[in-house]
C-alpha cells in the first residue's frame, strides 16, 4: 500500500508542477510606438595654439677685454705727461693713465653689450579646456500593446514592430 501511495503523491506533485510551469510563457506585443531616449553630457577636451612672440635674446656672456684700459691707458699717461711740468708731471701722467684706462676699458666693454642685444621670435603654446557636448541613446521607449492594453517600458534596443514578453499566470486567492 505504501508503494501505491507515493505513486499517487509523485503523480500530483508531478501534475502540480506541471500546471504551475504551464502558468509561465513568452508571447509577443504589437509595438504602438518607439522613442529614443537621449542624454546630452559634457567631454570638455583641451584645445591648443602655437603663437609667436618676440623675446629679447639673452646676451652670452662675454669676457671683457681689457684691450681697450691698456690703450687707454698709455694714451692717457702720453698726454699728462704732456700737460704737467717737474714733479706734477708724474702725478699728471698717472692720472691720465688711470683716467684713459677707465675710458678705454668703458667704450670697449659697452660696445660689446650694446652689439649682443637682439630680438627672436619663440613659439609659446597656449592651452585651454571647452566644453564639448554630445548626445547618446541611452535606451528606447517603447509602448506596445498585449491582450487589449497598452504597456511602456524602457528597452535597451529598438525592438521593431514587435516586443517579445513573457507571461505570468497566478491564481488569485
Amino acid at each position: 500500500m505504501s508503494i501505491q501511495r507515493n505513486t499517487v503523491m509523485a503523480l500530483v506533485a508531478f501534475s502540480a508542477f506541471s500546471a504551475a510551469y504551464a502558468g509561465d510563457f513568452d508571447d509577443f506585443g504589437r509595438v504602438v510606438s518607439v522613442s529614443p531616449q537621449i542624454e546630452q553630457f559634457n567631454q570638455p577636451r583641451q584645445e591648443c595654439r602655437n603663437e609667436y612672440v618676440q623675446v629679447q635674446r639673452q646676451p652670452q656672456q662675454q669676457q671683457r677685454g681689457i684691450g681697450g684700459s691698456i690703450i687707454g691707458g698709455l694714451a692717457g699717461g702720453l698726454l699728462g705727461n704732456q700737460v704737467g711740468g717737474g714733479s706734477g708731471r708724474s702725478v699728471a701722467t698717472a692720472a691720465g693713465a688711470i683716467a684713459g684706462a677707465i675710458a678705454g676699458d668703458r667704450v670697449e666693454n659697452n660696445q660689446q653689450m650694446q652689439g649682443a642685444q637682439q630680438f627672436e621670435e619663440q613659439q609659446v603654446r597656449q592651452c585651454r579646456m571647452v566644453d564639448h557636448w554630445e548626445s547618446r541613446t541611452n535606451g528606447y521607449a517603447v509602448t506596445y500593446e498585449y491582450n487589449g492594453r497598452n504597456f511602456t517600458s524602457v528597452l535597451p534596443y529598438d525592438p521593431g514592430q514587435r516586443v517579445k514578453v513573457h507571461v505570468a499566470v497566478t491564481p488569485r486567492p
